[in-house]
């Protein structure tokens, strides 16, 4: 069955977009991934993604930025925000501007495919 849902994944690590890439092929997602902040935006341009799984800390964009373009490209896409530098302020920020959700590094896998699963609306 061809995946239905498409999300990216912005995290300047390529460990972390592998890992998180290879737990989300499981659920049968079509999965991007970008290490480049400004090419993960200009992708968004160019295709329409349900959801958008992001780093907050990033040298030339951060999650936070990235969140306010995505919202004006693709108001309907869904954005979690993950970090390394949880902070309540910074999660607040993020809820308040509409991310879907913040979750703090680091986390099991199990818990960000079922935070995923929920986002879309998915039997898990």
């Amino acid at each position: 069955m061809d995946p239905v849902y498409s999300v990216m994944i912005l995290d300047d690590e390529p460990i972390v977009c592998e890992r998180l890439r290879s737990t989300l092929e499981k659920i049968n997602l079509d999965i991007e991934t970008f290490t480049d902040p400004n090419e993960a935006v200009k992708r968004f341009t160019e295709k329409k993604f349900h959801l958008l799984i992001t780093d907050l800390k990033m040298k030339e964009l951060d999650g936070i930025e990235i969140l306010k373009l995505v919202q004006k490209i693709s108001p309907h896409t869904k954005v979690i925000i993950i970090t390394g530098f949880a902070t309540v302020e910074k999660a607040r920020e993020a809820l308040k501007i509409g991310a879907y959700d913040f979750i703090a590094k680091p986390f099991k896998l199990s818990q960000l495919r079922d935070l995923v699963v929920n986002a879309l609306g998915l039997s898990s």
